[in-house]
C-alpha cells in the first residue's frame, strides 16, 4: 500500500458517503406489493388491461431481481477489496506502532528525563500517546512519526466503517432478492387465480367468451398483418436482388431445452373453463419458468414484442410462407430483423399474457393458416 495521506482519508470518507447513499437507494428501490395490488384493482374489470398491467409489474420485479443479483456480485468483489485495504492498513499501523515503541525505548535508554517521567506516569501506551503536548515538543522526526501514526489510525477506522457498511449493503441486497421473489410469486399466484375466477364467474361468462373470441381474432389479425408485411418486403428484396429466404424442408429442432409434457395439444377442443369449441392453434409444452426456448429452424425474426393475449412472443420467418411463433415467454433474447439459426436460444419460458401457468405455446403457420406443429417436429 502506498503511504496514507490526508487525501487517502478524504477518498475513504467519500467512499463511505457513496455507500450510505447506495444503502438508502437500495431500501427505496424495492417493489411495494400493496401499492401494486391497489393499482391493479382499477384494471380488474377489464381482463386484457389487467393482464397487461400485471405483466408489466412482473417484468419490473424481474428487472429488480436481476439488478439486485448483479449488485450482490459487485458488492462481494468490493468487500474483498475493502478487506484487503483494511488488512494492509492494520499492518502499516502495527509497523508504525513498533517503530514508535522502538523510538521511545531508545530515548528511555539514552536517559531523557522528561520522556522517562512521562512513560512511568502513563497508565498505558495509548495514554502516553495522548499526551500530545509533549510529543509536539520533541524533535521534528518524532512529530512526523506521531502524525503519520494518527493518520494511519484514522484511515484504519474509516476502512472498518466502510467494510461494515459494504457488508450491510450486501445483506440488504440478498434480503431484497428474497423479498422481490416473494412479491413475484404472490403476483403470479394472484394473476392465475384472477384469470380463472374471471372466466369461471357465471355472470362474466358471456362477456368472457366475447372477450376471448375478440382476443383470438386480434391475435390472428396481428399475425396476418405481420405476414402480409413480410410478403411485401420479400417482393421488394426479390425485385432488387433476386435473393429471398427459402425453407429447405429440414426437420425442426424441438423448441425447448427440456421436454416435459404436452399440457394442451393442437386442434379443435372445448375450452376447459368457457366451455366453447375453439381451435387451439398450437401445442402447449408445460416447462419450468426460465427454460430455454430454441428457434426451431433457421430464419429471420419478424416480431419480438408483447401482446395482451400472447404475452412476450417471438415470430420467425423460415421462408416459403412458413412461420413459427413462440408465446408467453418471460424473457426475449432476440429483436426484430435478427437472423437466427436452428437451435439458437431466443427466449425463456414464462406465463405472460393470457396464461395461468409457465409454458411455451408453440405455433406453426403455413401460407397464412395455422398447421399442426407435429408435421415438423416429433414427440
Amino acid at each position: 500500500m502506498s503511504s496514507i495521506t490526508s487525501d487517502s482519508i478524504k477518498e475513504k470518507e467519500e467512499q463511505i458517503k457513496q455507500a450510505l447513499s447506495e444503502k438508502e437507494s437500495l431500501q427505496n428501490g424495492l417493489s411495494n406489493l400493496q401499492n401494486i395490488k391497489k393499482e391493479l384493482e382499477t384494471q380488474r374489470t377489464n381482463l386484457k388491461n389487467y393482464v397487461a398491467q400485471l405483466d408489466s409489474n412482473l417484468e419490473q420485479i424481474e428487472r429488480n431481481i436481476a439488478e439486485l443479483k448483479a449488485k450482490i456480485s459487485v458488492k462481494e468483489e468490493e468487500i474483498a477489496v475493502a478487506e484487503e485495504q483494511l488488512a494492509e492498513a492494520l499492518e502499516k499501523e502495527e509497523n508504525q506502532r513498533t517503530s514508535m515503541i522502538n523510538r521511545i525505548r531508545m530515548v528511555y535508554e539514552t536517559g531523557d528525563p522528561q520522556m522517562t517521567e512521562m512513560l512511568l506516569k502513563s497508565s498505558s501506551f495509548g495514554d502516553f500517546l495522548n499526551k500530545a503536548d509533549y510529543v509536539e515538543r520533541v524533535i521534528s522526526y518524532d512529530q512526523q512519526m506521531w502524525q503519520d501514526y494518527k493518520t494511519v489510525r484514522e484511515y484504519v477506522e474509516l476502512c472498518k466503517q466502510e467494510l461494515e457498511l459494504e457488508r450491510e449493503i450486501l445483506d440488504e441486497a440478498k434480503a431484497g432478492v428474497e423479498e422481490e421473489q416473494r412479491n413475484l410469486e404472490a403476483l403470479i399466484e394472484q394473476k392465475n387465480r384472477d384469470i380463472l375466477e374471471y372466466e369461471s364467474d357465471i355472470s362474466n361468462k358471456e362477456q368472457a367468451i366475447k372477450e376471448y373470441e375478440e382476443e383470438i381474432k386480434a391475435q390472428e389479425e396481428e399475425i396476418s398483418t405481420l405476414e402480409a408485411q413480410i410478403a411485401e418486403e420479400k417482393k421488394k428484396i426479390l425485385a432488387n436482388s433476386g435473393v429471398v429466404l427459402t425453407y429447405d424442408g429440414g426437420t425442426f429442432k424441438f423448441p425447448l431445452a427440456s421436454y416435459t409434457r404436452v399440457s394442451d395439444d393442437y386442434g379443435m377442443r372445448i375450452h376447459p373453463i368457457l366451455g366453447i369449441q375453439q381451435l387451439h392453434n398450437g401445442v402447449d409444452f408445460a416447462a419450468p419458468k426460465g427454460t430455454a426456448i430454441y428457434a426451431a429452424y433457421d430464419g429471420v425474426v419478424v416480431a419480438a414484442t408483447y401482446s395482451g393475449t400472447m404475452g412476450n412472443y417471438v415470430m420467425i420467418d423460415h421462408g416459403d410462407g412458413l412461420y413459427t411463433i413462440y408465446m408467453h415467454a418471460s424473457q426475449l433474447y432476440v429483436e426484430k430483423d435478427d437472423i437466427v439459426v436452428r437451435g439458437e436460444t431466443i427466449a425463456a419460458v414464462g406465463s405472460t399474457g393470457r396464461s395461468t401457468g409457465n409454458h411455451l405455446h408453440f405455433s406453426v403457420r403455413l401460407n397464412g393458416a395455422y398447421t399442426s406443429p407435429w408435421n415438423y417436429i416429433s414427440k
